[in-house]
């Protein structure tokens, strides 16, 4: 008879069998793979990439036992024989074994090694599967390999930090310029720096080598005092004390080249707050208006001919390194592309801030060599603020469009090429092209990062108060302005309430019938829901421009029948704007047209609030919109959100005043509101988010803070 090496394999055939073969005896395991090895948390691995760990740590293994052992319905079940083994200090070898509980196949098996594993010593270590009746190879056999490990016990000294641009304890320039930090241990095995500045950024560092240096750069965005505080990380994973490095900044240095333009009509140069005064051409005209709520207090127009440019004669910036340029500016077209400051390069310009024309509109734009960055859209006889930033350290241009980051960030490779610095006109060859046509203010060139708070600030346009309407009292139907303006005339159904303030208290005195307070100070306007509403003298804000209003309102019905409007502002056709509340939804609304026509796409923003019924406080209601952003957003009670925000990219202004009650419909007034209105106010600009929690409160909040 022929020997047969391998089990027998019975085949299961009859009636209601499948056919499936089945082992007659019995498999063995399979060699545990070493990519199925870990110790910790680390892979299995040996030699000069052994595992580091910072305490005796748990091997874990993945063990496999052939399928083709099991019976239908059979659990296929294997157990871990680990075995470590390393030279103590006398020269002995030392071993521990251990076995773990049986699992099944493809489950983790783990060794949590004993306490008494010596320290700095190489550990090896190997498993193989056991079935209950045959074991598999060891992990270490054929192709494989053993593990190997070294417990580290000791803590990396701590590391030391320098910096020559930000010294230690001392105050140092400043916001907008990078600063290197380095970090060292005297520790030979540190593999990674841990560090956190002041409200971040945060992250790891890494040396070239263990034990080597590492160094990160880092840009200050806030004058303050600022600390370091760093941690060294050894290949163990064990952590060093922590080290605190204190400097100070000091806030970012003034622009290098500095042009306001509000020279005295009839010059013939600009005279410089920083740098060189700028020659004007015959096509400059100074004395031109200014965009409100900034401190420019004039600016020049250029005419678009070849005459309109200024120059200083000599660079304003090293367009090799980091700079930054900007400047109010106010287009008269927008139909071709016109530059607002470039700085000479040979036959060309190496940089070009100002507005691109194209086959999709107008944009903004900042253009370095053959990157350019474009966005926003420029309208004519608007001001905006621009500001073209290079950061030699992230080689990518940025621009700024009214104090937001717009476009996309690009990488650019400017010329290091410096001729003269030029404000309404670009180099090309032997000429000058893409001339301004508009008005230019307050021009600046920077030699380091201008960074977004002060690009911001720079930008923003401080809100002016309009009128402030505390509605308290009235006298022959008007009801005064807190600042002796143009009062709001009352119409029929519109009364003042008056708190009567007396002593008196129902709890108390059964006599004394409850008598509600005002809802903001001594009174408010009280409406009757079918005529009562009051008005303004003419429109109080331009809707065209960033503006912001307003109000506290409390509806008299818990179920109001109908849509009421509580401010709105019209056109010719339609309401530019309208706040109103729609009881079918149950929300406050803020509906404003793209454009004065009857029937006009909408814009419509929200907050679900139920009616108060006559009862409680009323709400705070505020709309603003900012023109800069084409942004307008509805406040109840001082927040806001994202089905409160929308998007007007073209608001138009209106020419019907301000109404307070009710709204047009159709060729007359309706959804007037039946309820309470108290302080109403009106700005010029766009209120910061902080300051909205100031309005309705029978004070005006601080619109520069």
């Amino acid at each position: 008879m022929t020997a047969v090496c391998c089990a027998a394999v019975v085949a299961a055939t009859g009636t209601g069998l499948s056919g499936t073969a089945y082992a007659a005896a019995n498999l063995p395991p399979g060699q545990p793979l070493v990519r199925d090895l870990t110790t910790g948390s680390k892979a299995c691995a040996s030699g000069e990439e052994r595992a580091y760990v910072p305490a005796p740590p748990t091997l874990r293994a993945v063990l496999h036992d052939p399928e083709e052992d099991n019976q239908p319905a059979e659990a296929n079940l294997v157990k871990g024989e680990f075995e470590a083994w390393w030279t103590d200090a006398t020269g002995s070898e030392q071993r521990r074994t251990y076995t773990s509980y049986e699992t099944l196949s493809g489950s983790p098996q783990q060794w949590r090694m004993p306490e008494d594993i010596p320290a700095n010593t190489v550990v090896s270590w190997h498993v193989r599967a056991h079935d209950g009746t045959t074991a598999s190879a060891w992990s270490s056999e054929g192709d494989g390999r053993a593990c190997e490990f070294v417990v580290d016990d000791v803590n990396p000294d701590k590391p030391v930090v320098t910096s020559p641009e930000f010294p230690e304890e001392q105050i140092s320039d400043g916001v907008g310029v990078y600063g290197g930090f380095t970090m060292d241990s005297p520790s030979p095995d540190v593999v990674e720096y841990r560090y956190e500045f002041i409200g971040g950024p945060y992250g790891t560092a890494r040396p070239d080598e263990p034990g080597g240096p590492a160094t990160i750069r880092f840009l200050p965005l806030q004058a303050r005092p600022d600390s370091l505080t760093v941690r060294a990380v050894d290949r163990s994973g064990r952590s060093s004390a922590t080290t605190t490095y204190r400097f100070r900044v000091k806030a970012g240095r003034a622009p290098v080249a500095h042009w306001k333009l509000d020279d005295p009509a009839g010059s013939t140069s600009a005279a410089a707050e920083a740098g060189t005064a700028a020659r004007a051409g015959s096509g400059v005209t100074f004395g031109g208006p200014a965009p409100r709520g900034t401190d420019t207090g004039a600016t020049a127009a250029l005419n678009g001919s070849s005459h309109g440019f200024l120059t200083p004669g000599v660079p304003a910036v090293d367009t090799a390194g980091t700079f930054a340029v900007s400047a109010w500016v106010r287009p008269a077209q927008t139909d071709r592309t016109m530059t607002v400051a470039s700085q000479d390069a040979g036959g060309t310009a190496a940089f070009r801030l100002g507005l691109t024309s194209r086959k999709s509109g107008p944009a903004w734009s900042f253009a370095l060599g053959d990157a350019r960055v474009s966005g926003g859209v420029p309208e004519t006889g608007e001001w905006a603020h621009l500001l073209g930033l290079y950061d030699e350290e992230t080689g990518r241009a940025r621009l700024y469009v009214n104090g937001h980051a717009t476009g996309t960030d690009t990488e650019a490779a400017p010329t290091g090429t410096s001729g003269a610095f030029q404000i309404g006109r670009a180099r090309s060859g032997d000429h000058y092209h893409a001339r301004w046509h508009g008005d230019i203010g307050d021009v600046r060139a920077h030699d380091r990062v201008v960074v977004p708070a002060e690009v911001a600030e720079t930008a923003y346009r401080t809100p002016q108060l309009l009128g402030h309407w505390s509605l308290e009292t009235a006298t022959d139907g008007a009801s005064p302005e807190q600042t002796d303006g143009a009062p709001l005339r009352l119409g029929d159904g519109a009364t003042i309430y008056r708190d009567p303030n007396d002593n008196c208290i129902p709890d108390f005195d059964p006599d004394c019938a409850y008598v509600p307070p005002a809802l903001v100070g001594d009174g408010h306007l009280r409406l009757d829901g079918e005529t009562g509403h009051a008005v303004s003298e003419g429109p109080v804000v331009d809707t065209g421009d960033s503006f912001t209003l307003g109000v506290v309102v409390r509806l008299a019905d818990a179920e109001p029948a109908h849509p009421m409007t509580v401010l709105s502002q019209a056109g010719k056709h339609t309401d530019a704007f309208k706040v109103r509340y729609e009881p079918s939804r149950h929300q406050w609304q803020l509906i404003m047209p793209e454009r004065d026509q009857a029937g006009a796409p909408e814009t419509v923003v929200s907050h679900i609030e139920s009616a108060d019924g006559g009862e409680g406080p009323g709400h705070h209601l505020a709309v603003v919109y900012d023109d800069a952003t084409d942004r307008v957003r509805l406040f109840l009670d001082g927040y806001t959100n994202d089905r409160a925000t929308g998007t007007v990219p073209n608001g138009w202004s209106s020419s019907g005043a301000l109404q307070i009650g009710r709204g047009q419909a159709g060729d007359g007034w309706g959804e007037y509101l039946h309820g309470d209105v108290d302080e109403v106010q009106a700005y010029a600009g766009a209120l910061k988010d902080s300051a909205i929690l100031g309005l309705g409160w029978g004070t005006d909040p601080c619109v520069e803070c």
